[in-house]
């Protein structure tokens, strides 16, 4: 006979036990069939019992802890798994952003120039009230932006502020000089459409303070051709492998003033394409070589059916004849150009002007103008030196555009790209000495 004795530490009734883990259940279902078959196999007291049951909990227990920290462990594993998607994504958009910003840079262009003059004159040019003349002006401030779609259409612009400041009853402009598309239709042609520079001289396309001699341009390109220039059309571009070159343009032309000050001053009938008169367009053509290195020839003509782009005020059609030289051989370099305008109409032939008591009669209908600019310039171990003397002779339609001057100077290049100047100028006029003037300009340029 099996005798149980029932004991105080069972502290729990069985049934409560059990219920927490299905092993459990099922071992102590085991245990009591094993009592209940074999009754004389052992004497199990309720204790022993107790103490099993307390160690199956206790294994229960552990295994439901080891299973609430895999589902964590996994729950935390999935966060960085999307954290990791998220993650390269990202980077993968970033990536796609950097390539195309890199695509974008290595396609576009950002440049520039810059230049401050220092004129020191006996007497303002084209005045003649024999005052002394000492300005500072930072005269240009100006950014190239282009941009090159794919490999046949590109985009140019020219964006300047002239003198420093630009609004009302300020001196300087803000201005578009060069806004085109070009387009390559081959190898060896090109077209352009929009607002660009007229073919034509050697500084109205290439004018960057570092290019040239001088700390003001010449006066033959700024009176007479006149430079910077630049109109709204289209234009085509065409190169032969000997070197020659051949540029048509048809764009906006000029609307030259009849009355007032500037009555009949080539310069003044200038429009900028801003709501530019296109009564009258013209056409400009250019033969250029260049076969010969360090040397360029070129020359030009432009035709407007009517220069003031106004019926009946005296002015009809013009034609403007241009042709410079260019050489550069070793240190020597040469720059000659003479550029002439013939006007028709009436009011070209017989016009007058009057400054200063002055008067000049008739020129309106021929305007031209040369000069002669040898130069030598050499290298030292601060930079490179050049001096030059240039002689030039304008003849325009004004009292005060009718003078020859002489001009010598240095220009100091410590980089390629920057340069300080200086220079002295004497003018003589061809109509009275009272607008004359003589004296010294200071300049530094830059270009990037």
């Amino acid at each position: 006979m099996i005798r149980i004795k029932m004991r105080n530490i069972i502290k729990e009734p069985i049934g409560d036990r059990v219920k927490h883990s299905t092993l459990a259940n099922k071992t102590s279902m085991a245990i009591l069939l094993s009592l209940a078959m074999a009754p004389q196999a052992s004497a199990l007291t309720l204790e022993d019992l107790a103490k099993r049951l307390d160690a199956l909990e206790s294994q229960n227990q552990m295994l439901l802890q080891e299973n609430a920290d895999l589902r964590q462990a996994v729950a935390q594993t999935n966060e960085k798994a999307e954290a990791a998607v998220f993650a390269t994504e990202a980077i993968a958009d970033s990536a796609s952003g950097l390539t195309k910003l890199a695509n974008w840079a290595d396609k576009t262009t950002i440049s520039g120039y810059g230049e401050l003059h220092y004129n020191n004159l006996d007497n303002k040019p084209g005045s003649n009230t024999n005052e002394p003349f000492r300005e500072a002006d930072f005269h240009r401030f100006v950014l190239f932006f282009g941009h090159e779609f794919n490999d046949n259409i590109r985009f140019y612009s020219e964006f300047e502020l002239e003198h420093s400041i630009a609004g009302d009853d300020q001196n300087g402009e803000i201005e578009l000089e060069q806004a085109y598309l070009e387009f390559g239709l081959t190898d060896q042609t090109q077209a352009r459409a929009g607002v660009f520079l007229v073919p034509i001289g050697i500084l109205n396309e290439t004018h960057e303070p570092n290019t040239f001699y001088g700390v003001e341009r010449n006066d033959v390109e700024n009176i007479i051709i006149p430079s910077t220039w630049w109109e709204a059309g289209a234009a085509l571009n065409h190169r032969l492998e000997n070197g020659l070159s051949f540029d048509l343009a048809v764009h906006t032309g000029l609307e030259v003033p009849t009355t007032g000050g500037s009555a009949f001053r080539v310069r003044s009938g200038r429009n900028k394409a801003s709501q530019a008169a296109a009564d009258d367009l013209a056409a400009t053509a250019r033969v250029k070589y260049t076969g010969i290195p360090g040397l360029e020839l070129a020359a030009t003509a432009q035709y407007q059916s009517d220069i003031s782009q106004a019926q009946g005020d005296g002015l009809e059609d013009a034609m403007l004849y241009e042709t410079h030289a260019v050489y550069q051989r070793g240190p020597f370099a040469l720059r000659a150009l003479y550029a002439m305008w013939d006007i028709n109409g009436a009011g070209a032939k017989t016009a007058t002007d009057t400054n200063g008591g002055i008067t000049s009669t008739g020129g309106g209908d021929e305007q031209k103008g040369w000069y002669l600019e040898p130069s030598y310039s050499f290298n030292t171990r601060i930079g490179k030196v050049g001096a030059y003397v240039r002689y030039e002779d304008v003849d325009g339609f004004r009292v005060e555009d009718e003078f020859s001057q002489w001009e010598t100077g240095l220009n100091y290049w410590p980089h390629g790209n920057v340069v300080i100047k200086v220079d002295y100028r004497s003018a003589d006029n061809d109509n009275d000495s009272s607008f004359d003037y003589q004296g010294f300009d200071l300049g530094v340029g830059y270009q990037f």
